[in-house]
């Protein structure tokens, strides 16, 4: 794990044992990505780390290329039965930086397809309201509600790994929900 460690030990039985979910933040120079279980009490983080795809002078493909086989990779090792991902959204000030991400999500969503793992998208309001009850909660509330609900000894850093833990956590909390209705 990168730079995340629990407080208390992960063996308790998972909630659905077939069940692991990736969490990827997409991001052209580090992509963030967290490998959650669910749990009957909370979630269990099983791995999370970045992908470092290069800096601004690597070849814009090159750094596309290091970011779809570094989710394969991820894939192919810790077998997730479904991906969550934050939905890309437009800024008004800032068009270019929405469509360079959208390239990035959609060589992670494009690995998902190509391992038969389906992929969830989730607005960023609604993963913050699934974790701190608030859509509009600061960066902090969100990554405390991550500390408390993966049992770890410090916040989730860097912000990546902290985003991709929000998506897979989001996406365990919907799916818990979804079976308590039916």
């Amino acid at each position: 794990m990168h730079g995340m460690s629990r407080s208390k030990p992960g063996n308790e039985p998972s909630a659905s044992v077939t069940t692991r979910v990736l969490g990827v933040d997409p991001g052209l120079g580090a992509t963030g990505y967290a490998v959650v279980e669910p749990r009957l009490r909370g979630a269990f983080i099983v791995e999370a780390g970045l992908i470092r795809s290069g800096g601004s002078k690597v070849d814009f493909g090159v750094r596309l290329e290091v970011i779809h086989r570094g989710v394969l990779e991820i894939i192919d090792v810790f077998k997730p039965t479904a991906m969550a991902l934050e939905q890309v959204h437009s800024q008004v000030r800032h068009p270019r930086t929405s469509i360079l991400m959208a390239h990035a999500r959609g060589v992670i969503v494009l690995a998902g397809a190509q391992r038969g793992i389906p992929v969830f998208g989730y607005a960023a309001a609604r993963i913050k309201k699934t974790l701190t009850g608030s859509g509009r909660a600061p960066k902090e509330q969100v990554q405390r509600a991550i500390q408390v609900e993966l049992g770890l000894d410090t916040l989730p850093e860097p912000h990546d790994v902290a985003d991709a833990c929000a998506a897979a956590i989001c996406h365990c909390q919907s799916q818990r929900n979804i079976q308590l209705l039916n």
